[in-house]
């Protein structure tokens, strides 16, 4: 059993992380692993998330394919140790096995924070919209409704829901896109750009 110290720039990307992409699992409910797994086209992010954490896991990012309808996908990816250290995390962000927005998110949302989860789960709408999007479709309304609560009232930043077939995404209309870029840009790795247009 590994007792991980985690740094708050480390928590930061956690929290980023579990709110995106990443997810956490277990086999006895007492200690957790963090998974991060990325399509190789995006292996500089994922290079720079394992040295954010490295003290943290258990392995060097590495290559691996999938397969999907005979098709290969070639990813990239790396896992943290199982720890206690991570059951925090677990208790707040999912309801058994389903992935939930913890109560107290607010407290925890900074611009990295932000720029992780946007990085992971962000788009732009079209070249013609200056409006962005986060992918919240995994999320439930209760979910997605404390997120845009939180954003606002931490950063100022209003949000519109837009619903696709999928479930519903957080829209960052033009007006607030200044605002949001100014919070994340800063973090947001040059192969990643492309996602502020």
């Amino acid at each position: 059993m590994v007792k991980l110290k985690i740094s708050s720039h480390q928590k930061q990307l956690i929290y980023g992380k579990l709110l995106g992409d990443g997810h956490l699992e277990t086999t006895n409910n007492i200690t957790y692993r963090l998974k991060i797994e990325h399509s190789y086209v995006q292996k500089e992010y994922v290079d720079w998330l394992y040295k954010g954490i490295e003290n943290l896991a258990s392995n060097e990012p590495q290559e691996k394919t999938h397969l999907v309808k005979g098709k290969s996908y070639k990813k990239y990816w790396f896992n943290s140790h199982y720890s206690p250290s991570l059951r925090f995390y677990a208790q707040q962000f999912y309801q058994g096995k389903k992935k939930v927005v913890p109560k107290l998110v607010d407290r925890w949302l900074t611009p990295l924070v932000l720029a992780v989860w946007y990085m992971d789960d962000g788009s732009i709408k079209s070249k013609e919209c200056r409006g962005r999007i986060i992918n919240t479709q995994s999320f439930g309304d209760e979910d997605i409704s404390r997120l845009r609560n939180s954003i606002q009232s931490k950063f100022g930043i209003d949000t519109i829901i837009r619903r696709q077939k999928e479930g519903k995404q957080i829209y960052i209309p033009a007006g607030e896109v200044e605002k949001f870029y100014q919070l994340i840009e800063k973090y947001v790795l040059p192969s990643m750009k492309y996602k502020l247009g």
